[in-house]
């Protein structure tokens, strides 16, 4: 997978708001619907040192943010 990977589901907040900002602004990502593929919560329990924190977003440096703000999407971004 390269880009811009998202961990999430439907149900988080903080998901719903990090799909609409990446929208808004013409970001390309994928999503992962860790309801429909719950065997991807590894991936994020390992990036949050043992935690299910949703959203995790990562980047194509291997990177990452849990729970970002819009603010510190922009920045990262560089928008």
């Amino acid at each position: 997978m390269s880009g811009i990977v998202m961990y999430g589901a439907d149900w988080c907040g903080d998901c719903l708001r990090s799909k609409k900002y990446f929208s808004d602004h013409g970001v390309a990502y994928t999503y992962i619907d860790l309801e429909k593929q719950p065997d991807h919560y590894a991936e994020v329990i390992s990036r949050n040192g043992g935690n299910k924190s949703i959203p995790v977003i990562v980047f194509p440096d291997n990177s990452h943010l849990t729970e970002p703000t819009n603010a510190q999407l922009a920045a990262k971004l560089g928008k």
